[in-house]
């Protein structure tokens, strides 16, 4: 079965404080919905259109673990505590088995 993967990508960060309700709240809510941190923040070269902001990426067991841990009452309630403090690119991708 294919893993499931978040990309996130951050192209503004205007307000820092509901960043950091939302870094609370969220890491338990993807632990808990089986998701693993791979890359947060790190280092980023961007080509092409690509944006060289804090980048995201978690992989989960399969794509659908991924889409349900998403849409978690405890994610969404991090998504509540972000709100307007970002502007960012997020996805649900499809690994390849």
């Amino acid at each position: 079965m294919p893993k499931g993967y978040w990309v996130s990508v951050y192209r503004t960060i205007s307000d820092p404080e509901k960043l950091a309700a939302y870094n609370k709240l969220a890491p338990p809510a993807v632990k808990a919905g089986g998701g693993r941190v791979l890359s947060r923040g790190g280092r980023v070269v961007a080509h092409e259109a690509g944006i060289a902001e804090r980048t995201i990426l978690i992989e989960f067991d399969s794509f659908e673990q991924a889409v349900a841990a998403h849409e978690s009452a405890a994610y969404q309630e991090a998504l509540v505590a972000l709100s307007d403090g970002v502007e960012r690119d997020f996805r649900i991708v499809e690994g390849i088995d």
